[in-house]
């Protein structure tokens, strides 16, 4: 224990200008960019790891020959392989993946342009 006293160290607290709802409307929401590019990194990162899960897990069930010895098999493969799996969902999401991050990304679209006229018509009130 220290002889000091602990002083609570606050942040300093930043006050913003405030901004009236017309304001908001013509000049738009700053954030709404920093949204929307969150909300399109999440749905890529979402699909290009289900993308990957799938693509390994299809390695291992189908990877293997029938009548393969396993004692002739490098102990470093499956390792080798997985990560060779996981690099391809990025890749394949990048050239356009199979839809799902486009699926996901409108839907989160849809419920912030609500969250959003919702925040509008509250502040209206």
């Amino acid at each position: 224990m220290s002889d000091f006293p602990s002083i609570a160290m606050n942040p300093p607290v930043v006050i913003e200008p405030l901004a009236t709802n017309a304001d908001r409307l013509i000049h738009g929401n700053p954030s709404a960019a920093k949204e929307n590019a969150k909300i399109e990194k999440s749905a890529t990162d979402f699909e290009s790891i289900l993308l990957g899960s799938w693509l390994q897990q299809a390695e291992q069930s189908f990877g293997s020959v029938p009548g393969e010895d396993d004692e002739n098999t490098d102990s470093g493969k499956d390792q080798f392989m997985g990560i060779a799996m996981q690099s391809l969902g990025p890749s394949m999401t990048a050239s356009g993946g199979i839809g799902i991050a486009k699926m996901i990304s409108n839907s989160l679209h849809k419920a912030e342009d609500a969250r959003v006229a919702k925040t509008q018509t509250s502040n209206v009130k």
